[in-house]
């Protein structure tokens, strides 16, 4: 199978572990959640547990728009953390508190079926915000 040929599930779980690699290294306590649970994706919480925070994680192969399904009620974490390009040496990551890309998603209705999508344009201002976060050594 050729690299940029993986299933969505591997993409996905390459993605979530290269997010939590690195906010481990902000110092974060990184817990991931049940896989393909509604909601959040991880739970972190800083060195003194005063702090925590859920994040959803959405993991893209190539530069493409950010898939949501057919409803945003599972769109619930505090965090959305896009990794793009999961497959290359340093994968693009861009993070936003949820509040701010909910009114920046996208619906169409085609035959009957709703599906909603966040555009590339829309994420990409978004880009290495780690700050948003912070770090987890406080």
């Amino acid at each position: 199978m050729k690299k940029n040929r993986l299933p969505n599930q591997i993409v996905g779980n390459v993605g979530l572990y290269y997010v939590c690699y690195e906010l481990s290294k902000c110092g974060w306590n990184v817990l991931p959640t049940s896989r393909n649970a509604r909601g959040a994706d991880l739970v972190i919480y800083n060195q003194t547990v005063t702090k925590t925070h859920t994040v959803q994680v959405k993991a893209l192969s190539k530069k493409n728009p950010v898939p949501f399904g057919s409803n945003l009620d599972s769109l619930i974490a505090e965090y959305v953390i896009i990794c793009r390009k999961v497959l290359d040496e340093k994968p693009e990551i861009f993070i936003a508190e949820t509040d701010e890309i909910k009114n920046k998603i996208s619906k169409m209705e085609k035959a009957g079926k709703i599906s909603y999508w966040l555009e590339t344009r829309a994420y990409e201002v978004f880009s290495d915000k780690w700050d948003k976060i912070g770090e987890g050594w406080k």
